[in-house]
């Protein structure tokens, strides 16, 4: 044993000698913190950073044996889960250890906020925060991508369509997302690398530029009522209280840092053991519409908004919402970096973190049961009126079974009957021409996914036969003003086509 000891402090003596990492090390360690930051409340930090080491490894492991190509991206998932040891286990760990981190980050900015530590010298400190909540937050949403089961399919092309609405640039936004114009295997690829290599190499080195200023401009000391942040006296005022009321860091907090970190992890195990993997669920079919994706625990709450949203009221929510919640993080420390930081003398503050609180749990809960549209109760059970039926012709009927066998009637209404997701269908064909319908069918846009893809070109030309017999009896249906001229030239009215 005491030949072993004197060669181990050999080799470390050697490898200090080469790379002198003790002293840093040691600063880090045993740097001063003030006595009152040795706290239950300063843990979540340290909790976070651990599920981010933990995401780290569980990743490696499964990118091992996920292949991310579209023909192979679900059977490697059921191989990890049915055939390969441990397998599940390990995709549980990342699934519940992804959750367990977006909240523990989430609790970890109110707690900031809540604690004044945004205010200076932090600035920086509070914004790199907020980037790191942003690319947890990305990271979940491409780790549910790339199970590509038929939520991850649906899901993401919701998410695309909601890209798309940018002004100017939303086009191609969706078209380098997605590596193509349809979701395909140049878009798992894509999230594959977005997953795996950009997002944790940013977190990680966002981590590290976290933890480095943390360390540089010392942790936050417990908010007291009246101890007021002014930038001439407040680093003064910090060293002194760390110098006459200060602990080394390492004892005197990190054992509570360890102790909740270990039952954070505990945590996640457990939950792994207990209810196990995501999925994979279905294999993604373009040609199954009648589906309603749920996305992922952390974004319940935006799916539940917009499926609670007037139609008319989405476009400007999804691309204004956003941008001012961003801008108004960033900008918080620069407007309000100074005075008091205690939440007893903030009330704004604390009522501002219950009412988010309070919002979330109540989306949160509201998306486990809100559908896709918030009334789509038509299936396939809901017959097409008789009276659209009883006299059309063999490809006005055949339009019929399309709208019917692809849900249409999902986010459709006729007399009455259906989705409101999109307009009423009962005078659609005195708003629109044939070619407008067809246009709209192959290409969607508005609320509408496009059905190009799901269609064959027969289908497309049957439905829209169909849908030209959709106008009131006293109204005629829409026509192109070019048909009309020529009409009219030739002597007679423009053609009634597919009336009742």
């Amino acid at each position: 044993m005491p030949r072993m000891k004197r060669d181990a402090k050999t080799v470390y003596n050697w490898l200090e000698r080469r790379l002198q990492i003790e002293g840093p090390v040691k600063d880090a360690a045993l740097h001063k913190v003030p006595r009152s930051t040795a706290s239950w409340w300063y843990v979540f930090g340290s909790a976070a950073f651990t599920l981010l080491l933990l995401q780290v490894v569980t990743g490696i492991l499964l990118a091992l044996v996920y292949s991310p190509t579209a023909a192979n991206a679900w059977n490697s998932l059921n191989v990890l889960n049915h055939q390969i040891p441990l397998g599940w286990f390990i995709r549980a760990l990342h699934g519940w250890g992804s959750n367990f981190m977006v909240a523990i980050v989430f609790i970890h900015m109110c707690q900031v906020f809540l604690f004044g530590a945004y205010k200076f010298p932090r600035e920086l400190t509070w914004i790199v925060g907020v980037f790191l909540l942003l690319m947890t937050l990305g990271m979940a949403f491409t780790g549910q991508v790339l199970r590509f089961d038929q939520d991850a399919y649906w899901g993401l092309g919701i998410g695309v369509f909601m890209m798309s609405r940018v002004p100017l640039i939303g086009g191609a936004l969706v078209h380098f997302l997605l590596g193509g114009p349809n979701i395909s295997g140049a878009t798992l690829s894509r999230f594959f690398t977005l997953h795996v290599f950009v997002i944790p190499g940013l977190l990680l080195s966002f981590a590290m530029v976290h933890v480095w200023m943390v360390l540089k401009l010392g942790i936050n000391e417990w908010p007291m009522p009246g101890r007021l942040v002014r930038r001439e006296t407040y680093i003064a005022i910090y060293n002194r209280l760390s110098h006459e009321d200060g602990i080394p860091f390492v004892p005197g907090a990190f054992w509570k840092d360890l102790i909740f970190s270990g039952a954070i992890v505990a945590a996640v195990a457990v939950c792994a053991m207990v209810f196990g993997p995501y999925g994979p669920g279905g294999m993604p079919n373009p040609s199954i519409i009648q589906t309603t994706p749920k996305p992922d625990f952390p974004f319940l709450w935006i799916f539940a908004i917009l499926a609670y949203l007037p139609p008319a009221l989405e476009t400007p929510v999804i691309l204004v919402a956003p941008i001012l919640a961003i801008a108004g993080l960033l900008a918080l420390p620069f407007v309000a970096g100074e005075g008091e930081k205690s939440w007893h003398r903030r009330p704004i503050a604390v009522l501002t973190v219950s009412f988010i609180a309070v919002a979330w749990g109540v989306f949160t809960h509201l998306g486990t049961y809100t559908p896709w549209s918030p009334h789509m109760n038509a299936w396939s059970s809901d017959a097409i009126p008789a009276r659209y039926t009883h006299s059309a012709t063999p490809l006005v009927r055949e339009g019929a079974v399309v709208f019917q066998a692809k849900q249409c009637r999902n986010c459709h209404e006729i007399e009455g009957v259906g989705g409101q997701r999109g307009p009423a269908l009962d005078d659609v064909a005195t708003r629109m021409t044939p070619d407008e319908m067809r246009y709209k069918v192959v290409t969607g846009g508005g609320n509408m996914p496009a059905f190009g893809k799901n269609l064959s070109p027969a289908e497309v030309e049957a439905l829209v036969a169909f849908l030209e017999t959709l106008h009131p009896a006293n109204e005629r249906p829409a026509y192109d003003g070019a048909l009309r001229e020529t009409s009219t030239h030739n002597g007679s009215p423009p053609p009634v086509t597919g009336s009742k």
